[in-house]
């Protein structure tokens, strides 16, 4: 704690309830982020290859595949070429 706060017991009890909310909100923040970079992550892969992200999630669904958007953004990440083998075997 910083300033005259760790002097004074009732400021110090507010900033740590404080924080816990703080803590829980960005919790579940957290997990739309991650999501929001996995879609970034995807559709930059998919825009390299001449398709678009909603497109090619619709497709996936309609076709019953069923891969995460956490995998798929990793896969596009890390192994370009199985990114490519998976987007041919879905939009055949």
């Amino acid at each position: 704690m910083r300033g005259n706060i760790r002097k004074k017991e009732r400021q110090a009890n507010e900033v740590l309830a404080h924080a816990g909310n703080h803590a829980f909100q960005h919790r579940k923040k957290k997990k739309g982020d991650f999501r929001a970079l996995w879609t970034v992550r995807i559709n930059a892969a998919l825009r390299a290859e001449g398709y678009t992200y909603s497109k090619f999630m619709a497709t996936m669904k309609n076709k019953d595949i069923a891969l995460n958007r956490k995998m798929l953004a990793e896969i596009a990440k890390d192994d370009i070429e199985s990114f490519k083998r998976i987007l041919t075997t879905v939009v055949k």
